[in-house]
């Protein structure tokens, strides 16, 4: 018989006219002949409220204690959900995360999963039950309560269906799907039919509220198809699924803003082998999540390297990287507290290009100025002053025509897409992927996923060095990359110095001359130099939840410490981390990540 999990968000449950809505539902996906799992979150604002009155008694409240507080909104959810279904006459149970097995960690407040027994669930469903489990939660080794942070009650409806190879998770809520980006600044976004795995953990990362991070993290790694709908209503909403090909001939899929951003930089860095672990070993010691990072290109041996936060964790981390400044012997460190992340995400960056100058040209237009830029293989992320983020956001998705639908659009849903999960077991294209070996290894069902090292010894850099910090000089400068016919990949635009900006990016080595010759006709109108490095090589590490587990990027620097090979560029996403270094020795620093991640032999 069929599995379906349903995930009721908090607005789902915030009623007692709602949460019966939410029974009906659950009532009529059991009598169409599936087995049925209910995760609910607690109703409306009761999380927030339980907050509010624990700062009442104190102004610390000790995170165990938050954790046992804040369970009991889920409680609530699934008594009174249990009560509606039974009242319509179908049996159910409700279960709280330890009633159920989710065991997690001993980091109370920000939890992660370890593993799931399942026995108690197929107990009660084998006996005709509904069962209704209470999101958010678990409970570690020694029993104690723990709660999963933001965005928990996803990941535990995603972690249910995983371990109980469901057919698919049903993800409820309050919008009626996942939009090309957030309709309440932009009204004319349009909803996606389907939408890969990787596109919506860049867009997740990239401020999209509908799901978060982790939740897409467990459905790429276990092959999970999650369905994003409206509570309120029976239409289809957005399939969130593995890439398939039709997905690359759309070139941006969405757009998203990270609102409150703040950026760190440690100025005057030694251009040593080591420093860059020595920095981010001991921002993950402090569990501090970076976002964006760049390393500018090193004058006069020395360098600059700048990090992203959430504004809210950017007290912490200046003292951090304070105590680290001072250990490396830097210059010093200062940072920025009003700036907000613009992206654009799709897989079809991989095989078309000009997408980066579309969108300076973009922001250009508006008079926006660019204080950073990072890129992935299917997202370009711009750093912006906060006041005008949302006139970013605005100018990208109408450059970009998101509000079209695209004439290759993927597809329905999963059949449509030519996807089908298989009942007791992954897809076939699932199990042929090197991510299905990894997965399967894993010492927990959160850890850390790296499923490969890729090495690109075809690579040339191209630095454009002091062009003034002012609105469309990145546009002016793609503009003439992009006439030139040459193909950009890694982009890098470090905060300015004196009003000046480098602008750093790698093109095939075939393609040098002619943009080394594009580059130099910007600065030829505009000022600056043009420096050439055609021997280096791009190394990436490719997996899952590559920007949320906090000491990936350490652990990458760490590998390339230990024969001191000199990290020249860095990149960032969800599912990449990609440093150039030098070619010389690009195949002993792949061999070192290979051996650093446990990928030997694959």
């Amino acid at each position: 018989m069929p599995l379906t999990v349903q995930k009721f968000g908090g607005s789902s449950v915030a009623t007692s006219e709602r949460i019966v809505a939410a029974a009906r539902r659950a009532i009529r996906a059991k009598q169409a002949g599936h087995q049925v799992v209910v995760v609910v979150s607690a109703r409306g604002d009761t999380t927030d409220e339980l907050i509010e009155l624990a700062k009442q008694i104190t102004e610390q409240p000790p995170a165990r204690e938050m954790d046992m507080l804040l369970s009991t909104g889920e409680q609530i959810s699934i008594a009174l959900m249990a009560m509606a279904i039974q009242s319509l006459g179908q049996p159910a149970v409700s279960l709280t995360g330890g009633q159920v097995g989710i065991v997690t960690d001993a980091f109370h407040t920000k939890a992660r999963i370890k593993s799931i027994s399942t026995d108690r669930i197929r107990q009660a469903l084998a006996a005709g039950q509904i069962v209704i489990v209470a999101g958010f939660q678990g409970v570690d080794e020694s029993d104690n309560i723990t709660t999963l942070g933001r965005g928990g009650s996803d990941t535990t409806a995603v972690a249910l269906a995983a371990a109980s190879d469901a057919d698919a998770c049903e993800i409820y809520t309050d919008v009626d799907g996942v939009y090309t980006t957030d309709p309440r600044i932009v009204p004319e976004a349009r909803k996606m039919t389907s939408i890969s795995y990787d596109e919506m953990l860049e867009l997740a990362s990239a401020g999209a509220g509908v799901m978060h991070s982790r939740s897409i993290e467990f459905a790429k790694k276990f092959d999970v198809p999650i369905h994003v709908r409206s509570s309120f209503s029976d239409s289809d909403g957005t399939w969130i699924i593995p890439e398939t090909a039709e997905m690359e001939n759309v070139v941006v899929c969405g757009a998203a803003m990270v609102k409150d951003e703040a950026r760190v930089t440690i100025w005057g860095v030694a251009d040593q082998p080591g420093t860059i672990h020595r920095i981010f070993a001991r921002v993950a010691e402090h569990n501090i999540v970076t976002d964006m990072i760049v390393q500018n290109v090193a004058t006069d041996g020395l360098t600059q390297v700048s990090f992203t936060v959430p504004r809210g964790e950017l007290h912490e981390t200046l003292h951090v990287a304070a105590e680290i400044a001072r250990e490396i012997e830097a210059g010093g460190v200062h940072h920025e507290d009003n700036v907000s992340k613009v992206s654009v995400v799709g897989v079809g960056m991989r095989t078309h290009s000009g997408v980066a100058d579309r969108m300076f040209a973009a922001l250009a237009a508006e008079q926006i100025n660019i204080k950073m830029i990072t890129t992935s293989e299917i997202k370009i992320s711009a750093l912006v002053d906060r006041d005008r983020a949302a006139d970013a956001l605005r100018a990208v998705h109408r450059a970009f025509q998101l509000d079209k639908v695209p004439s290759a659009a993927g597809g329905a849903g999963p059949v449509a897409a030519g996807y089908i999960r298989k009942a007791g077991g992954a897809s076939t294209a699932m199990r042929n992927n090197s991510l299905a070996a990894v997965v399967q290894q894993l010492p927990s069902m959160e850890a850390i996923v790296v499923s490969d090292v890729a090495l690109s010894e075809d690579q040339a850099r191209v630095t454009v060095f002091g062009v003034p910090d002012q609105p469309g000089i990145a546009a002016r400068i793609f503009a003439h990359i992009a006439k030139a016919g040459a193909v950009v990949d890694m982009i890098v635009q470090n905060v300015s110095t004196d009003g000046l900006a480098h602008v750093s990016f790698t093109v095939p080595r075939e393609n040098l001359d002619a943009a080394v010759t594009a580059a130099r006709a910007v600065t030829s109108e505009i000022g600056g130099e043009v420096a050439a490095d055609p021997n280096i090589a791009k190394l990436t590490i490719m997996g899952v939840g590559m920007r949320t587990h906090t000491g990936v990027a350490a652990r990458m620097f760490a590998a390339l410490s230990g024969p001191q090979i000199r990290v020249l560029m860095i990149n960032t996403s969800e599912v990449h981390i990609t440093a150039a270094v030098e070619l010389s020795r690009a195949r002993e620093a792949a061999a070192c990540l290979r051996k650093a991640f446990g990928l030997n032999g694959r």
